[in-house]
Parts: C-alpha cells; sequence; structure tokens
C-alpha cells in the first residue's frame, strides 16, 4: 500500500540536520506499518521495539539516560549490534515509557548518527500532559488516515491517481465517471488502512462494515482506558454526537446537542483529548481573512470533524445502497459527508491551517477558509453540481481574495476570480 508519508521519510533519511522523528496519528492508521515498511524498504537492519507493557525497557530508561548506555541496553536486548548507518531503530507506543521521549533529547545531541523513528497512538496525549523532552530536539509527522489519491493507488486505480497528481484535467473530465465511482466507493470505505485493504482485496462493502466497526469499538475501549473516569461519560456523549452536529445545515457545534443543559466547560477537556488522540478535526470560526488566519480565531465557534469519512457513515448507520445508489432521504447527510470528505483532505496537505468563515449576522458562511502561509483561499463545498455562489460572492466584496475555490461534482473550470474543481480534484489546492 503506498503512503505519500513514506517520501517525507525518505527525505529525513537523507538530511543532514536530521533529528529523531515522532509520528503522530489516531490508533490504526498505519504508523506502525509505515515505520516497518520505510525501514524495510531505506535500511539494511530495522530494530523494532515495542514500549507497551515493556518493563525491561522502562527498566533501562528510568535511571540516566547516557546514550552509550541505553544503546548497549538496546544491542543486549535485541541481540546483535546495531550499525547506527544502517540501522532504524523504531521505538512504537513510546508513551509508554515517558522517559524514552525524553532521552531523544540526548540522543539528538550526543548521539546524532542513530536514525530513530517514535510513534504511540496515544502520543499526542502524552504530550500535552507535558511528557518531558524539548521543542526544537525532535521533528514530527502527522499521519492520516489515507486520502483520496492514495485510496486510488490501493484500488489499484495507480494511472488514475496519477492523472489528478498532474492536473490534466481534459483527461480527467473524460473519465469523470470513473472518478465519481471511486469517490463514492471512498465515502464508503474511508482510508483507515484495514478497510482499504479489505475493500481492494474483496469488494466487500459489508467486510469494511464489521472492519469499521471493530475500529469504533477499539476507539471506545480506550475511553474506559485512558481517559480519568470522572470524563469518560462525558466523552463517550460528545464523540456520539458528532454525526448529528454535522447532519445540522449550520454545522457549528452545539453543546446544547449532546445534552440539554450541556455546556463548554464540561465538555472542553474531552474535546482536547479527542483532538490530541487525532479522533477529531477541530475546525475554528475566524471573524475576518487575514495573514496569519490565527490571529482572528474565534475561540468559541468551531466544528468538529472526525478522523475518517468512512468512520462517520458507520457512526451514522449508512447503508451501501443508500450512499451508492443516491437515496433521496439520504439527501440532508449528503453535506455532512462532503464536508467531511473536504476536511479529511485538506487535513493530509502540508503547511495548510484550515478555518471556516460566518458574518456576524450569519447570512454569509464560507466552509472552509484555508491559510498557506501566503494567501487565503476561502472555498464553498458543494455535495452535487450546484453552482450558487452566493457566500463566496459576498466574502470576495468584503474580504477580495486572489482566488476563490468552489468544489462539487461539476467539471473543473476556471473563471475570472473562481476556481471550480471537482471534489476528487481536491488536493489540486496546493497547486492552485
Amino acid at each position: 500500500m503506498y503512503r505519500i508519508a513514506m517520501e517525507r521519510l525518505l527525505k529525513w533519511k537523507q538530511s543532514r540536520r536530521r533529528k529523531p522523528l515522532i509520528i503522530e496519528g489516531a490508533r490504526q492508521v498505519g504508523k506502525t506499518w509505515l515505520m516497518k515498511e520505510f525501514g524495510r524498504q531505506a535500511y539494511a537492519d530495522t530494530v523494532y521495539i515495542n514500549f507497551d507493557s515493556n518493563s525491561r525497557m522502562a527498566e533501562l530508561f528510568a535511571s540516566d539516560l547516557d546514550t552509550e548506555r541505553l544503546m548497549m541496553g538496546l544491542e543486549l536486548y535485541v541481540g546483535h549490534k546495531i550499525d547506527p548507518d544502517n540501522s532504524l531503530l523504531i521505538f512504537d507506543e513510546v508513551q509508554e515509557v515517558p522517559r524514552a521521549l525524553a532521552s531523544l533529547k540526548y540522543f539528538y545531541e550526543n548521539a546524532p548518527q542513530y536514525h530513530i523513528v517514535c510513534a504511540g497512538s496515544l502520543l499526542g496525549i502524552a504530550l500535552h500532559q507535558g511528557t518531558s523532552f524539548p521543542v526544537g530536539k525532535v521533528e514530527f509527522l502527522k499521519l492520516y488516515p489515507l486520502s483520496f489519491q492514495e485510496f486510488l493507488m490501493a484500488a489499484g486505480k495507480e494511472r488514475f491517481a496519477e492523472q489528478l497528481a498532474m492536473g490534466d484535467f481534459q483527461m480527467i473530465t473524460s473519465f469523470r465517471q470513473t472518478y465519481i465511482d471511486a469517490l463514492k466507493h471512498y465515502y464508503f470505505v474511508g482510508g483507515m488502512p484495514e478497510a482499504v485493504q479489505s475493500f481492494a482485496e474483496n469488494k466487500d462493502f459489508h467486510e469494511v462494515r464489521e472492519i469499521q466497526k471493530r475500529i469504533l469499538m477499539a476507539y471506545e475501549q480506550d475511553f474506559s482506558k485512558h481517559v480519568p473516569n470522572e470524563i469518560v461519560p462525558r466523552l463517550r456523549m460528545l464523540w456520539n454526537s458528532i454525526p448529528s452536529q454535522l447532519a445540522k445545515e449550520n454545522k457549528k457545534f452545539i453543546y446544547g446537542l449532546i445534552r440539554e443543559g450541556a455546556r463548554a466547560k464540561d465538555y472542553e477537556t474531552a474535546i482536547m483529548w479527542l483532538g490530541d488522540c487525532g479522533l477529531v478535526h477541530k475546525v475554528s470560526r475566524i471573524r475576518a481573512a487575514g495573514i496569519p488566519l490565527r490571529a482572528y480565531e474565534d475561540l468559541k465557534a468551531f466544528k468538529l470533524f472526525l478522523v475518517d469519512v468512512g468512520l462517520l457513515g458507520c457512526m451514522a448507520g449508512l447503508r451501501q445502497g443508500t450512499l451508492l445508489d443516491g437515496n433521496k432521504l439520504f439527501a440532508e447527510f449528503k453535506g455532512a459527508l462532503t464536508e467531511q470528505y473536504v476536511c479529511q483532505q485538506l487535513k493530509t496537505m502540508e503547511d495548510l491551517d484550515v478555518y471556516y468563515y460566518t458574518n456576524d449576522r450569519g447570512s454569509c458562511e464560507v466552509d472552509f477558509v484555508v491559510d498557506t502561509g501566503e494567501r487565503i483561499l476561502p472555498v464553498e463545498v458543494k455535495a452535487e453540481v450546484n453552482l450558487k455562489a452566493k457566500s463566496l460572492k459576498t466574502y470576495r466584496e468584503k474580504f477580495s481574495p486572489e482566488v476563490s475555490v468552489r468544489t462539487s461534482m461539476a467539471d473543473y473550470k476556471k473563471e475570472e476570480w473562481l476556481v471550480n474543481l471537482p471534489l476528487y480534484a481536491i488536493d489540486q489546492i496546493a497547486q492552485i
């Protein structure tokens, strides 16, 4: 299975200023597989150490963090000499031994010749709880579920993915139906690697749903296992409310939908926990459009999206026929799935900050506003081929962006101030 993150890992290996690398991401997005595959492709030797319930590693890192002593201990543990030039050291579930995270500083300063990659499904939480290691001594890579482009490649449509990457819209438009069909499949299957692999091999939608249910169950078990007891009930209620939050025409998160009388301060910790472990994307409102967008962020208004579009459909109980055949009852939720899909693709792009805009009266809403660091790009999302862009026009009159994007099922078209981008080609935003 091809992952675009592999290119980033290969660049990291070649870098003369290489630091230990920490891969963040939700459980089951493929972090362990990616690290091992990277080791297999790029190194003569891969040393894989799982810190989960590993008392020997806990003891090794418990005393001083002298890198020579640590390397001797690691060599004794794996039973052979570790060659710094040709070996990849993988620390998995590293949050289970916080001292191992702290040791990365000393590896960077005193033993930079070692190639070290770390990951953990709850790493974001460990980092926010103040686990000790200095910023600036490590690099980060965020891993998400497979993007639509990666999904095409996994499903045996590599040439179609290549055309998207090249942006050859004359050719792409000729084969639009293939892309649209694949996109509907992606809405159902999503990008969780196990679900994608099952679909690629068997084309069995029922089996995909069973895998998604298992993944969701594992997440719920994590709530009970790792979250403080007093937060668990609120976290479950908040988590289960997300499909109904997104089903509303206005997708802004409303605490009253969790339960009557719910207040922000009761759920702030739960939202932070879900964000830290990579299960939700929190997209904040902006009051105005200027660089950087963060300066105009409204911290009280936000939307919550799930980590994966397939998991959203599973939580909402969407059946295969409803989605693929375009059942009329599905009309309202189609907007939720489409926005979830676009958010998910935008999040996989490096160096993009993602927000949304509404004016104070609520008469103008732009689904996403993207900050590339150099320009601000408003993005309006349409589930079908509806090409009215009233909110985009209002936004443009107020903020005069160089270019605006409307993404829908319609074909690619570039107008004076507006680019019509097909939903299946949303990753071309990076080129725009």
